[in-house]
């Protein structure tokens, strides 16, 4: 482990509390205070946002996003998959998404058609496996277990958790909106 050297305090600093984020006299939103991206944000664990777009069977949570610290470009966050639940169908929108798995084994189903016919197609994943989800691609999340909670923290390229729910997957292929462009899975 590399130690924290960011900051070392004087004899006369290690007196003084320490100023983060959640400190009562750093400023926040009112008049005059600094514009919120122009500094470090500290966001624990235990403060995390819930109120953010949801998808039946999971629940996301929001650290890092435009509304609470001023990100103009990226949305960070955890969503947590009860045992034997599965999601919603949904995609995020123009979103990239890069999820990074914490704790279960959650499993990220979507369609592929590169043999000519819709197949579903099931990733199962493990603790520090990673999965990236491209713009308006469908899927759902899945986590098989009778007992344990699956836990991936996320990433995406917009600064609010963009979810768009749907009734079924189907097959992404060219321009969204294009005819043809988006096929049922008939099985």
């Amino acid at each position: 482990m590399v130690p924290n050297t960011a900051h070392s305090p004087s004899d006369d600093e290690s007196a003084a509390a320490p100023r983060d984020a959640f400190h009562p006299d750093l400023p926040g939103h009112e008049a005059g205070a600094p514009p919120l991206n122009s500094r470090l944000h500290h966001i624990r664990a235990d403060a995390l946002d819930g109120e953010t777009a949801q998808t039946g069977g999971m629940r996301r949570f929001a650290a890092i996003s435009g509304r609470r610290v001023g990100s103009e470009h990226i949305w960070m966050g955890q969503t947590h998959v009860a045992p034997n639940t599965a999601s919603s169908n949904h995609h995020h929108g123009a979103s990239e998404t890069a999820i990074h798995v914490i704790k279960g084994h959650p499993e990220f189903v979507f369609l592929d058609d590169s043999g000519g016919t819709p197949q579903e197609i099931r990733i199962r994943t493990a603790p520090g496996d990673y999965v990236f989800v491209p713009p308006y691609v469908p899927h759902r999340e899945e986590n098989p277990s009778p007992g344990e909670e699956a836990v991936v923290v996320i990433a995406r390229s917009t600064q609010e958790a963009v979810v768009v729910n749907l009734p079924e997957l189907y097959v992404l292929g060219g321009e969204p909106g294009a005819a043809g462009v988006n096929r049922p899975y008939s099985p």
